[in-house]
């Protein structure tokens, strides 16, 4: 763990992992899902790292962690969306640029994923999104301030966010002249999350093909906008 400071000056706790050869290597910052700065959000840190990125997970719910959908959607209502994309994410970016990367990503899933959309427009350093099944309310999305280049990966059977709201999202993107890539997977929520079954609600499941597919995308993505 470690501790940066937001624009605002205010500190937050992160996860960090730095890959084996962490000297100008491109920066990624994770967003958790709602259940917190978990295991597995952790894990997928690890994977960027292994893949050469130096990986920051800001810790949002301050040290918290949901066990149960009932807590995890509390402590969800409780975040200021808002100010975790212009303080806690901008400062993460921030943070990987001054201590190295010349580029950072950033990306997120499920609540990280809404964050990340929202990121896109208020994080002028980031240089490139990627969005894993996840969008805030649309009216909350200026896609006018949205520069640089967004992958996102949808699931077409999504009870949390529905098909048709990322057709939505993507008209708005469209219409602003986004440089985004939308792609669609015959999954369900949280289909890269390999614990997603283990918490017994059925909206989540897990899904290999899906999840392996995406990950092959977004390697692919990191690799042509961080180089």
């Amino acid at each position: 763990m470690i501790t940066y400071q937001r624009p605002d000056g205010k500190s937050i706790d992160a996860y960090l992992v730095e890959p084996a050869n962490p000297e100008h290597a491109p920066g990624v910052v994770v967003i958790q899902e709602w259940w917190g700065l978990d295991d597995e959000i952790k894990r997928v840190a690890e994977t960027l790292a292994v893949a050469g990125y130096r990986a920051l997970v800001p810790d949002l719910y301050r040290g918290k962690l949901a066990l149960e959908a009932k807590e995890a959607e509390h402590l969800m209502g409780d975040l200021d969306f808002g100010d975790a994309a212009s303080q806690d994410i901008r400062g993460a970016v921030q943070y990987l640029k001054a201590t190295g990367s010349a580029k950072v990503a950033v990306t997120g899933f499920c609540m990280g994923g809404a964050l990340t959309v929202l990121s896109a427009g208020k994080v002028p350093e980031l240089d490139a999104s990627v969005v894993w099944y996840g969008y805030p309310p649309l009216e909350y999305v200026d896609a006018s301030t949205m520069k640089k280049p967004m992958l996102a990966h949808w699931a077409l059977h999504d009870d949390f966010f529905s098909i048709a709201g990322v057709d939505q999202l993507e008209e708005k993107l469209r219409s602003a002249g986004v440089d985004y890539d939308f792609q669609r997977y015959d999954a369900k929520h949280a289909f890269a999350n390999p614990k997603s079954e283990k918490r017994n609600m059925p909206p989540l499941q897990y899904k290999l093909a899906a999840a392996e597919l995406a990950w092959e995308r977004t390697f692919d993505f990191l690799k042509k906008n961080l180089a």
